[in-house]
């Protein structure tokens, strides 16, 4: 069985397309995983996007993690509320002045409390800066990224409202696969 999802691209090709979020109240603070760390990176992937069927990475080797987040112009930045892990932003440092948002979320108990907004102009101020912390990088041109129909149903609002536009759109079938969650049965009990 196969069910239609919908990808829309969209990018910001100047700093000043950047529309930033009011930070959240209380203690969310965003910093950036600067040791590169599968098991850390796999967590934040399995636990935000387990329930919007993010599955692309979960076979990967171990190796395989070790080789994406080693690459120079490779960022995690990471939303804490209070001490404990809310959300990420993976930047990927492209040729050209290209970067890409990689992965974009938060963990489902945190959705809802105005973090994801502030995470994302964080995530995309540190795209646009990204330069400044690798030397010999070309300075960032242009910034995107991309969400599907099985995003959060605020995904795509929240790219406009930070001053993405669109720029491409395509429909494919893919096959329709279980939501993983962080761990098997994970979502049962909600």
């Amino acid at each position: 069985m196969s069910i239609t999802v919908t990808t829309w691209s969209l990018e910001q090709t100047s700093v000043a397309d950047l529309r930033p979020a009011a930070a959240p109240s209380g203690d969310v603070r965003i910093e950036r995983a600067e040791v590169p760390s599968p098991e850390f990176s796999r967590f934040l992937y399995s636990a935000v996007g387990g329930d919007i069927r993010w599955t692309d990475r979960l076979g990967l080797s171990y190796a395989q993690w070790e080789e994406i987040l080693g690459r120079p112009g490779v960022e995690t930045w990471v939303a804490y509320d209070r001490g404990t892990p809310a959300g990420y932003v993976e930047l990927d440092a492209q040729d050209d002045g290209v970067v890409e948002i990689v992965y974009f979320g938060l963990i489902p108990a945190f959705r809802g409390r105005r973090i994801g907004g502030h995470l994302l102009s964080y995530g995309a101020a540190r795209a646009w800066d990204l330069a400044e912390r690798w030397p010999g990088r070309t300075p960032t041109k242009r910034v995107w990224l991309h969400t599907c129909s099985l995003d959060g149903e605020h995904a795509m609002a929240n790219y406009v409202r930070r001053g993405f536009a669109l720029f491409d759109t395509r429909v494919t079938e893919e096959p329709d696969t279980a939501n993983p969650g962080p761990w098997p049965g994970a979502f049962a009990s909600r």
